[in-house]
């Protein structure tokens, strides 16, 4: 999404504000993405990103590139010639042994640069090298989504980047087109480019949305904005729609979830605007009006907005719609909220669900940053948990209270059935997994995960909250791991 307005004076003291950042990974925008790989116990890799005050007087692109040792949790700067330029945006994938980095761009105070080259980082020999692959690719561009497939080829979908088009006027485009990068084989180094035409129900053209990868190699994504650009004015319009792209079939799909409640809280989006009070909306004649959230949220500048959620529309009577069977506590006469539209969240997987969390939106001329945390169940797909949210006022985490939603168990994503239940308490438990000769704990633990989160979750009975249970799994896992090693 491209920035209009900054002050002109927000290259001054880029120098200085990068002799500061020598010993740590300075303080950046998260238009980088962050890649990770297994290697010595576990790697955390990012490459450049931006740095803007919120004055807009210091600006500066950076073109380092860092890791986190996840074992020690100590960051490490690597210091390798020939790299990418510096500029934010772009993205990054780890392929094979490799990180594959594509695209980005660079903004001064006199004029921008979107690319499309392509870099390769050896997490071997810590090496880049440039790649120059055949066909015709991706045009120049920035926040596309890059996911490996299951065949080890690259994907490039979407994105945004903008031209001028004369004087001090420019025009962006949201790109939906998809492109797959794979290497040639039996031909070292050699690389090409082919156009990719998925079908399904793909999304509408958009920039700043998020993915994420799921163990079966499905990319999930989600919201995004689309700018409503006029020749002297920009208007975003903010999305939380979900959707999948399945690799192996070629295919989109749309993330909706199931059950007469989500029909109504289906692909909703939001145009930026001021405060949710600050109009009237129109209300049709005897038409009930569906429950709302209103959450505060606090702006860069420390004002406090309002963002106004509609909910799903209450059934006949006030009641709330049924689902055609009893869902407990679910139905308890609160209808289920969904993350509110947003740019820009960070998406994760992990047992089988799907969190969510923070994200931007813009309110007039004020960007607003989100630190709620949702969660989705990716087997039942039937509503969005809200795990926490922070109170405007104390800037406190609020942990949300005991629900169905976080403690009904992952169906099948352990592996588990009724078969190792009855196993378990008849016949004693399983014996632990070893501890590989000289393996760290850090390697151990997401190796033998699965088993400990089922011993927990078996130790901790029926209701209790998912991340109790893998808290109890961590611990269980780790006093086991002390004693063996």
């Amino acid at each position: 999404m491209g920035r209009k307005g900054r002050k002109e004076k927000k290259g001054r003291g880029a120098e200085k504000t990068a002799a500061k950042m020598e010993k740590k990974v300075s303080r950046r925008s998260r238009k980088e993405e962050a890649v990770v790989v297994p290697q010595g116990g576990g790697q955390l890799w990012i490459f450049g990103g931006e740095f803007a005050s919120p004055d807009g007087e210091q600006f500066y692109h950076y073109k380092d590139l860092w890791v986190l040792h996840l074992a020690t949790k100590t960051w490490e700067q690597v210091r390798s010639p020939g790299g990418p330029s510096g500029r934010s945006g772009h993205r990054m994938v780890a392929w094979k042994r490799q990180l594959i980095l594509f695209g980005g761009f660079h903004e001064s105070t006199r004029d921008y640069i979107y690319y499309n080259d392509v870099y390769a980082f050896n997490l071997d020999t810590f090496t880049w090298s440039r790649l120059s692959p055949s066909g015709t690719g991706p045009t120049p561009r920035s926040g596309c989504q890059m996911t490996v497939t299951p065949q080890g080829g690259v994907v490039i979908y979407g994105g945004y980047s903008k031209q001028r088009v004369r004087k001090d006027v420019d025009r962006g485009t949201q790109h939906s087109d998809m492109f797959l990068l794979r290497d040639e084989e039996g031909r070292e180094g050699r690389w090409a480019w082919t156009r990719v035409n998925p079908s399904g129900a793909k999304p509408t053209p958009r920039s700043g949305f998020s993915v994420a990868v799921a163990p079966n190699h499905q990319t999930l994504l989600f919201g995004g904005v689309c700018d409503e650009e006029e020749e002297e004015s920009l208007e975003g319009h903010f999305l939380n729609d979900l959707h999948v792209y399945d690799p192996g079939r070629n295919r989109w799909f749309a993330g909706q979830l199931k059950g007469p409640k989500a029909e109504q809280r289906r692909g909703r989006g939001r145009k930026a605007e001021p405060r949710a009070g600050d109009r009237q909306e129109a209300k049709g004649a005897g038409a009930q009006e569906p429950p709302e959230v209103v959450r505060e949220v606090l702006a860069e500048d420390g004002t406090v907005v309002t963002i106004k959620q509609v909910l799903a529309a209450p059934g006949p009577a006030g009641q709330p719609e049924s689902r055609g069977h009893d869902d407990g506590a679910e139905d308890a006469g609160v209808p289920a909220a969904e993350p509110s539209p947003r740019s820009n969240a960070m998406l994760a997987v992990k047992h089988g669900r799907l969190y969510l969390y923070g994200g931007m939106f813009e309110a007039g001329n004020r960007q607003v940053t989100l630190s709620d945390l949702y969660c989705l169940d990716l087997h039942k797909m039937d509503a969005w948990a809200v795990l926490v949210e922070m109170d405007p006022e104390s800037q406190e985490w609020l942990e949300e209270t005991d629900s169905e939603e976080d403690s009904d168990e992952v169906e099948g994503a352990e592996g588990g059935g009724e078969d190792e239940d009855e196993d378990s308490s008849e016949g004693g438990r399983e014996q632990p997994p070893s501890v590989a000769p000289g393996e760290l704990f850090a390697d151990y633990l997401p190796r033998t995960e699965q088993y400990w989160v089922k011993l927990a979750r078996d130790d901790a009975g029926p209701g209790a909250q998912e991340r109790r249970v893998l808290k109890g799994a961590q611990a269980m896992a780790k006093a086991f791991f002390d004693d063996v090693a």
